[in-house]
């Protein structure tokens, strides 16, 4: 698993001027993110149902469609460095985010199995979750987000069959018009980290 200091090495590349850098970069920080939660969503997915709900984020749905595909690392950076960001990727589409979030944030894809959310708060003095992260721990994966077809119905499972409380009690708006709900959970390392159920719009 990636330190603090090959994930900030790998942040930083993200806005190199060279796509082969900037590729290993967001190959490194899929990985990184995906080997951080895969113990939790491995022991999710021996749920027969719950397994059956993941949806991949743009691969076609099918029995071999591995994890890693239906996951967006989320990660966190100063507003200064999304900009970097941004521009290196020749400035792609920002995401609608409902302004309760206070966040600002881009996707960037990799073939059918990486993907990352750059994220950054639009108030890096407030008290949004962007801006709460960047305060405590600095730049780095702030979440995985994790495609699923019905996230109600997901949350339902995680709440009654895992006993893992959401952070909301109904699922929220998110980016996009999706549909999300949010859980804080440990991992085998000792961590917490924020998991963001997905329900894509039609």
């Amino acid at each position: 698993m990636a330190d603090a200091v090959q994930i900030a090495s790998a942040i930083a590349r993200l806005a190199a001027p060279d796509r082969a850098s900037r590729d290993q970069a967001m190959r490194a920080l899929h990985t990184a993110g995906v080997a951080l939660s895969a113990d939790v969503v491995e022991a999710w997915c021996t749920e027969v149902e719950f397994r059956g709900l993941i949806h991949p984020v743009h691969a076609a749905s099918d029995a071999h469609t591995p994890l890693s595909s239906a996951m967006i690392v989320g990660i966190a950076v100063s507003p200064d460095n999304f900009e970097r960001i941004h521009r290196a990727h020749a400035s792609p589409p920002l995401s609608a985010v409902p302004p309760s979030q206070d966040a600002r944030e881009f996707e960037l894809h990799l073939g059918d199995d990486v993907h990352i959310d750059v994220l950054t708060s639009r108030d890096p003095a407030g008290a949004g979750a962007i801006a709460r992260y960047l305060q405590k721990f600095g730049e780095g994966i702030q979440q995985i987000e994790l495609y699923v077809r019905d996230v109600d119905r997901a949350t339902e499972i995680l709440r009654e069959r895992f006993a893992v409380a959401p952070i909301y009690h109904e699922t929220q708006l998110g980016a996009e018009s999706t549909r999300v709900n949010f859980f804080l959970v440990s991992t085998s390392a000792g961590k917490k980290l924020l998991i963001e159920l997905v329900e894509p719009r039609d």
